[in-house]
């Protein structure tokens, strides 16, 4: 198998490293990442300037972008070879919900998708992870589940993990996306200079996190895997909207 790894954390992440260590053993991988953070990034691109590539010492590729560019640029031409397969992470934070609309992590994993490639975003359930190890075990069995019996694709699956030790798990669960309250207001500060800058605010806590949903498999330490789609057509509403354009 051959596997591009990137993220929104940046190269130097210690969940992207864990995540490498770990797959390298059953993998050939190659990691294409961000030169820093870039989280909240979503899927942009960068189009007003030309992008560089530089290679670390560990041998990481990292990008003066996006996630989404690094995936771009390494699928479309960086690479000699393309990957059976990205993966996007393990990123510290969920990406849960309406995090998704907006997070680097997955938008890594959608351009893949885009790009015809089977992608997974991986993701730990809160911030301050303390088991990126349970999360890169399990994309361990994952990879070789898909080796054995590879699913049709396409194939976008988001992944949240619980931040518990692998042994505690409670298996895993295949979910829909929940959804969080309104973000939080923005937070109103001033420079040392007497400038008036604002910070964005928190994210809303979790709404919709019935049964079946990836808040609530992270709640009773289950992994939660969420299918992905791009489509974002509201085929519920095109008769209405066709009938109120016709009044």
């Amino acid at each position: 198998m051959r596997i591009l790894l990137s993220n929104d954390d940046g190269y130097f992440a210690p969940g992207l490293n864990i995540l490498a260590e770990h797959l390298s053993k059953i993998a050939d991988i190659v990691v294409v990442a961000p030169e820093r953070d870039r989280s909240g990034a979503s899927n942009s691109l960068t189009l007003d300037r030309p992008l560089s590539v530089h290679k670390a010492s560990n041998g990481f590729y990292y990008v003066n972008g996006t996630p989404t560019d690094c995936v771009h640029l390494a699928v479309t031409g960086l690479l000699d070879q393309l990957p059976d397969m990205i993966i996007s992470g393990i990123n510290d934070g969920a990406n849960m919900g309406d995090d998704t609309i907006y997070s680097g992590t997955v938008a890594a994993a959608t351009e893949g998708f885009l790009l015809g490639i089977p992608s997974f975003a991986v993701s730990m359930s809160r911030h301050g992870v303390q088991h990126f190890e349970t999360a890169a075990k399990f994309m361990v069995g994952l990879v070789q589940r898909y080796e054995k019996d590879r699913f049709p694709p396409p194939v976008l699956l988001n992944i949240n993990v619980p931040d518990v030790p692998y042994e505690d798990l409670q298996g895993t669960e295949v979910t829909r996306l929940g959804k969080r309250h309104k973000a939080e207001p923005v937070i109103k500060s001033t420079t040392p200079r007497g400038q008036t800058v604002y910070w964005i605010g928190p994210a809303g806590s979790a709404q919709d996190s019935g049964e079946g949903t990836d808040f609530n498999a992270i709640n009773n330490n289950r992994i939660s895997i969420t299918p992905l789609q791009i489509d974002l057509t509201q085929y519920a509403q095109r008769e209405q909207v066709k009938n109120w354009l016709a009044q």
